[in-house]
């Protein structure tokens, strides 16, 4: 498998019954890198250099949740059934142990992936995204709602203000950013849909109000990114969040803003190869070759 994000095919496959949409690609074998995206987004939205830089040396996926972009059903209004999901079409790949790459919302459904199906995850990174229970999040409807005011005042799309800041340096990123997404031109995924939208939203809205979770369960190594001007979700969550897990590292990207994936995509890439490591086998896989005869 030799193609990039520019090219690789879209694939289905059956999970009970509803259709998911994906694509792979990177060399397959060893511990797959699931990408799990962020609020409104298709497949069409993850930056061509993120996915292409770790598919140098991982096999990657990505996929549409259910009832996003071309992936049938509706999307739940809890991030647990999201992790659920995504549980449920990892297995439904017939993989038994994966990394998880989680952007924003996909931040907080890798988590719930992680403390529901602990098995399942080696290694985790985590951008963009707060423990649940965290504080402020009854303002993301407002800051949501701002940034779409102002971007049908200037003709922009929304995540000219809510991922980068409005700095000469930060226009310069968006604008960047927004031409690495037009590269592919064929084969690209349906639009998000507004029920899916809106049931994203007050999953959001709910994670912020629920108990915090025992983020101790989570065992595995995680590495924990964000930008020191996130307007969604401020470090200070990230922080927390890296502080209450057993074993994190945390890299808080300067003058950035959601995430600061893609603004510091250049270094984002190689700090989340040296995090993964290389390509190895999964747990079960290494047990399985070890029994005699």
């Amino acid at each position: 498998m030799t193609t990039t994000w520019k090219t690789t095919p879209n694939k289905t496959i059956d999970v009970g019954g509803t259709s998911f949409a994906y694509r792979e690609l990177g060399k397959p074998g060893g511990v797959p890198v699931v990408f799990l995206h962020h609020f409104t987004a298709v497949l069409d939205d993850w930056d061509p250099r993120v996915l292409d830089g770790v598919a140098s040396q991982h096999h990657v996926i990505a996929f549409d949740n259910r009832g996003v972009g071309a992936t049938g059903g509706r999307v739940p209004n809890d991030i647990e059934d999201m992790g659920a999901d995504a549980i449920a079409f990892i297995r439904a790949l017939g993989h038994e142990q994966v990394d998880l790459i989680g952007f924003s919302l996909g931040g907080a459904v890798a988590q719930m992936v992680a403390l529901q199906a602990p098995d399942l995850v080696r290694r985790m990174v985590v951008a963009g995204s707060g423990p649940r229970g965290g504080g402020g999040i009854w303002k993301m409807p407002f800051i949501v709602g701002g940034a779409y005011t102002k971007a049908f005042l200037t003709r922009k799309d929304p995540r000219h203000f809510l991922f980068f800041p409005r700095t000469t340096e930060g226009k310069k990123a968006a604008n960047a950013y927004f031409e690495r997404l037009a590269e592919r031109t064929t084969g690209r995924d349906k639009p998000i849909s507004s029920q899916a939208g809106l049931a994203q939203l007050r999953a959001i809205t709910s994670a912020g109000m629920h108990s915090a979770d025992d983020l101790e369960q989570i065992k595995i190594p995680v590495f924990v990114a964000n930008g020191d001007k996130d307007l969604m979700v401020a470090s200070e969550h990230s922080k927390d969040m890296a502080a209450r897990l057993p074993d994190s590292r945390l890299r808080i990207y300067p003058s950035s803003g959601h995430g600061g994936v893609f603004q510091y995509h250049h270094e984002f890439v190689p700090e989340v190869l040296d995090f993964l490591g290389p390509k190895t086998e999964s747990a079960a896989s290494r047990a399985a070759m070890s029994r005699p005869d």
